[in-house]
């Protein structure tokens, strides 16, 4: 039996990594898309012979379009789909400039938008597939300073429940999970430098019901479950993964 495909983008660190080694455990055969070479060759040699890498910036629909023709003739149909890109911004308001805008946008929605348009077609038609999107806890609410990264998570979580009444008649189910703060890099990198990370987690972590953040391997473990055939019946879902900081 042909393995199921998964493509992930932003698969080579963070939620997406652990999303692919989650999905590699269930039987996938993975494709991980990114922006780095090195992080994707290390990503491979991390997963072994079932996982490739495409270099690519979904932030580009000219990208999107490349990469959707290059998955179809590596491997014709898929199963799974998780956009995992994307990248943070605290900035107020009034600092906030076109560029910075645009750049979170067009990461986080646009290249959302627009991997789910071109690899649409790709996806198996007999009711396994799946689409995961990665939206935030700042898609359902809001966080002080972030305006825009709250504008363009929003923006996925409405379109992830959109989606799901589009293509529910072609077998193709569409949900998302609303992470909050997740121990990954990208979380890491807000941290204010000279100042002690220790203190710093701790901070983060005690305005948390749960006392603590998050791991990526609990929200791929979520990834894991929504694309299974467990999870038949949902579609059109915000899953919070989030300790209880949106109860």
């Amino acid at each position: 039996m042909e393995k199921k495909v998964a493509v992930i983008t932003g698969g080579t660190s963070g939620i997406g990594l652990a999303a692919a080694k989650c999905l590699l455990r269930d039987g996938y055969q993975i494709v991980l898309i990114g922006r780095s070479e090195t992080r994707g060759k290390l990503a491979v040699k991390l997963l072994g012979e079932n996982a490739a890498f495409f270099s690519g910036d979904v932030s580009k629909v000219s990208e999107c379009k490349r990469l959707a023709k290059k998955i179809d003739a590596s491997y014709g149909q898929i199963h799974t789909l998780v956009n995992s890109a994307g990248i943070y911004l605290e900035k107020s308001i009034g600092d906030m400039t076109e560029e910075d805008f645009l750049a979170v946008m067009d990461t986080n929605v646009k290249g959302t938008y627009f991997m789910c348009k071109e690899c649409l077609p790709l996806l198996a038609k007999d009711g396994t597939a799946s689409i995961v999107n990665v939206s935030s806890d700042a898609g359902l609410k809001g966080n002080y300073l972030c305006s825009a990264y709250c504008a363009s998570k929003g923006a996925v979580t409405l379109f992830t429940k959109a989606l799901a009444l589009e293509v529910a008649a072609e077998g193709i189910r569409v949900n998302c999970v609303c992470p909050a703060d997740i121990d990954t890099p990208m979380t890491r990198a807000q941290f204010i430098q000279n100042v002690d990370e220790s203190m710093q987690l701790k901070a983060m972590c005690d305005v948390y019901p749960l006392g603590r953040i998050g791991t990526p391997e609990e929200v791929a473990e979520t990834i894991a479950f929504l694309v299974s055939e467990k999870a038949a019946f949902v579609t059109g879902a915000a899953w919070s993964i989030d300790g209880g900081i949106t109860a």
